[in-house]
């Protein structure tokens, strides 16, 4: 799927998703978490527990060659360009915090999918005091049979 058609569909996601959280606690927990037992889902899930446990080879299987990651204003162009940079920091981070689920979407469109989050993340690290809000968006696609994290962006 070309690179527009993807950031259209993005902007679609997110906007329906911002729409329904606009109405607070209205719809608490109503359809807060979609499509999260889809094989998309696990490959996310399994990314995330490796990050966790700092399981990196784990982390970099979850990965497309060529992922791309947004975080902070900075971009990563590759699953070896991360593995050598922040991986290993974003595990130690992800060590010494605790971090729940808010809400967590996944919608599969032919061999893409899409994966949007939110989480509650909290807890101390080099001696700051951290309690924020995350969000997530991952754009997963099916490579040979298997899905793979193609795209993420970071953003608390």
């Amino acid at each position: 799927m070309k690179m527009k058609t993807i950031n259209i569909l993005l902007v679609l996601l997110m906007t329906f998703s911002f729409a329904v959280n606009a109405h607070g606690d209205k719809h608490k927990g109503k359809g807060l978490f979609k499509g999260v037992d889809t094989p998309a889902a696990k490959v996310v899930l399994a990314f995330h527990q490796a990050l966790e446990t700092g399981n990196k080879e784990l982390a970099r299987e979850q990965l497309a060659d060529d992922v791309t990651i947004y975080e902070g204003g900075r971009v990563e162009r590759s699953a070896d360009e991360y593995a050598h940079h922040h991986m290993l920091s974003d595990m130690k981070y992800l060590a010494a915090m605790k971090s729940e689920t808010l809400e967590h979407q996944v919608t599969i469109l032919g061999n893409t999918a899409i994966s949007a989050s939110r989480s509650h993340t909290k807890g101390t690290y080099k001696g700051k005091e951290r309690d924020y809000q995350g969000m997530e968006t991952m754009v997963l696609e099916k490579q040979n049979g298997e899905w793979k994290i193609k795209h993420i962006h970071w953003s608390h």
